[in-house]
């Protein structure tokens, strides 16, 4: 019999649980060989845009899952124009490369989907959405169950309280969130830093460092502890 070939796979990296959770998915597919994590950053802040994660811990998470990183620079600031163009550049690079799909961690935003599909329409790159359709409470659920381990690095004043920010994404917070709030936060509510669980070789040392507001929504500022 013979066997299927694996499809060189990228993971689209924006540091939360829901990324994470798609590489530990795509991990178990025989048909799927993840060869890396790819993020886009803003040059000006060396961060990882709206989750406002530094690229040091970013690389940290990279090096604990044991996956080599690509980081997409974009401007600061980034209008539509200069932030496609960053991609295209990307997405050409990668297909010379041999890479057949990238993955996104995406559950139920269709406008999201198609976007991401668009882009990769016509390039010989397939996008894969290995969460989409989960329920986002049984999710959620699973992930706190199985050992993931996150931060919250952000949250949208308008739907949940600033002293949300830098909590553990656990039972209890799961537990305290208003319902109208999305338990992934999948609209944007809040944002995470994974440092743990079955997709990690090690944890990431991490610490919750200053809490900022800013535009409407406030952050915490997520420190490495490594030395």
């Amino acid at each position: 019999m013979e066997h299927a070939v694996s499809r060189k796979t990228l993971v689209s990296w924006s540091s939360g649980k829901d990324c994470a959770w798609a590489l530990h998915v795509l991990s178990q597919d025989p048909c799927i060989e993840v060869v890396g994590l790819f993020s886009t950053v803003n040059r000006v802040f060396d961060r990882v845009a709206m989750h406002g994660v530094r690229v040091d811990l970013l690389k940290g998470q990279a090096e604990s899952v044991g996956m080599p990183l690509r980081i997409i620079w974009i401007p600061h600031p980034c209008d539509n124009d200069q932030y496609e163009a960053a991609m295209n550049g990307f997405i050409d690079e990668a297909r010379a490369e041999g890479i057949e799909c990238m993955a996104f961690g995406d559950l139920f935003l269709a406008d999201v989907r198609r976007y991401r599909e668009s882009r990769l329409s016509g390039t010989g790159i397939t996008p894969l959405f290995p969460l989409w359709g989960a329920g986002t409470g049984e999710l959620a659920r699973r992930m706190v169950s199985q050992g993931v381990r996150a931060r919250v690095t952000c949250v949208d004043s308008r739907f949940l309280p600033g002293d949300f920010v830098g909590r553990e994404y656990d039972s209890s917070f799961l537990e305290e969130i208003p319902p109208t709030v999305d338990p992934c936060g999948e609209r944007g509510e809040f944002h995470t830093f994974v440092f743990d669980g079955p997709m990690f070789l090690r944890p990431v040392e991490i610490s919750v460092g200053e809490r900022v507001e800013r535009d409407g929504f406030v952050f915490a500022d997520i420190v490495s502890k490594s030395p």
